[in-house]
């Protein structure tokens, strides 16, 4: 018993000790926070986990959507360039280049040459990239893509581009404009013409039977068969350049128009209408009626001459018209629809002019006004009849024009001609010998259009 009283103290003391320690640690325990970040980051792992693998997932559909759509901007400008029938092919192969080829690695390439253009209409072409990529860790937050691939959850991913031909300038030496309506260039038989380095345009079609004319390019607004060394067809109409020049035409001041006599019993042609000798011109010159050459005839005109002659032919007559050197000369034809008036050169001899360099009628030679829509305006033999020596524009814009002689360039001329007719058929040999010098000679050629390589529009 007296050894029970002395351990009982000393329990008790023990037992009070560490229920103090107990709640003394308590108390530090419920103080103490730095567990609480290691509970928090337990908690929130599995949605830090997703974001960042869907941030990881997310780049890299960024990246695989920008190498597309840079695949696709090339394979569409290649189809557009090529505006062939298998532009398809071109485009898939520029894209397998890029590493998207079509049917493999769920990858599929689409071309289209049909598709709706921004500006309007459904002629321009398209390149679509489309493929696949399977999901990992995106899952985790509850994203299961928009696609299945090989059982699991995938993300479809697509890159659409648009492009159109863009135009390249078509500058032609022979324009039919054929606002008559008629087939613009023909040919018969089998011309061996030379049109080296000229390219010819129909606004309406072109037939050349046999041979090609040797024109560089062929085009036409409608079917192109057989005419230059390229041909197209469907190009756009090229519209008249040179019809405002009409503005600059004097006034005509004539009260009659004497024509040459096709009776022995008509008066002979005045003195002022039959020319010959060295003829000193400046400005705007009118002869009424038909002009003939009694002679051989040398024009001097070093400022640029304009020679208008109204209801009437300028007949050769088997003689020579030629511009001296330096010097530039414009045969204008006008007057009235009405009547048997002859708007045009005629007879055997020559016509060896150079067009004026400067001023509002540079590198025009020959000009017919184009309100002469009626009679008197065909050319039946044009560079025969008389023989065409000529640096400039010829323009007949309502004429239709049988051509079968060669023109050259006029004996003090740079080389350059341009011809622009409503109509023409070409015979025989019809040449345009060799050009390239119509920026020296002041005129800016009729200038088409072809569509050319392409561009991105959307």
């Amino acid at each position: 018993m007296i050894a029970l009283r002395l351990i009982m103290p000393r329990f008790g003391n023990a037992v009070s000790g560490l229920f103090a320690t107990i709640r003394k640690q308590s108390i530090r325990l419920r103080a103490d926070r730095r567990g609480n970040v290691s509970v928090l980051a337990g908690f929130l792992m599995v949605p830090l986990v997703g974001s960042m693998g869907l941030g990881l997932e997310v780049s890299n559909w960024y990246l695989t959507k920008r190498a597309m759509q840079n695949a696709a901007d090339a394979a569409v400008i290649a189809a557009a360039s090529n505006g062939s029938s298998n532009y398809d092919v071109e485009a898939k192969a520029v894209a397998a280049q890029y590493g998207f080829v079509n049917g493999s690695n769920n990858i599929t390439v689409t071309a289209s040459n049909s598709a709706t253009c921004p500006a309007g209409g459904n002629t321009c072409y398209s390149v679509t990239i489309t493929t696949l990529v399977p999901l990992f860790l995106s899952p985790v937050v509850g994203y299961t893509g928009d696609a299945t691939l090989n059982g699991g959850a995938a993300k479809s991913i697509a890159s659409t581009t648009v492009a159109a031909k863009g135009p390249t300038p078509l500058p032609v030496c022979l324009l039919a404009l054929a606002s008559s309506g008629v087939q613009g260039i023909r040919t018969n038989g089998a011309p061996k013409a030379n049109m080296t380095n000229c390219n010819v345009m129909s606004n309406t079609s072109a037939t050349c039977n046999g041979h090609n004319l040797g024109a560089t390019i062929g085009a036409a607004h409608l079917t192109n068969n057989g005419c230059g060394i390229t041909q197209k067809s469907n190009v756009a109409v090229v519209a008249d350049p040179y019809s405002g020049l009409a503005t600059n035409i004097p006034v005509n001041t004539c009260a009659s128009y004497p024509q040459e006599p096709a009776k022995k019993k008509d008066p002979a042609l005045p003195a002022s209408n039959q020319w010959a000798g060295t003829k000193t011109l400046s400005g705007n010159v009118q002869v009424c009626g038909d002009l003939e050459l009694t002679g051989n005839v040398t024009v001097n005109a070093s400022s640029g001459a304009v020679l208008v002659i109204v209801n009437g032919q300028l007949d050769t007559g088997g003689y020579t018209l030629q511009t001296s050197s330096g010097s530039g000369l414009t045969v204008v034809f006008s007057g009235d629809n009405s009547g048997s008036y002859t708007h045009a050169p005629t007879g055997g001899g020559t016509l060896d002019i150079a067009a004026p360099t400067s001023g509002v009628w540079k590198g025009v030679a020959i000009y017919q006004n184009p309100s002469l829509n009626s009679s008197g305006v065909d050319i039946s033999a044009a560079g025969n009849s008389p023989t065409w020596a000529i640096t400039g524009l010829v323009y007949l814009p309502h004429s239709s024009v049988t051509f079968s002689g060669a023109v050259n360039k006029s004996s003090n001329g740079q080389s350059c001609f341009a011809l622009v007719v409503d109509n023409i058929t070409i015979n025989g040999t019809g040449s345009i010998l060799a050009t390239g010098g119509c920026a020296a000679a002041g005129l800016a050629l009729p200038t088409g259009s072809l569509p050319g390589r392409g561009q991105l529009v959307l």
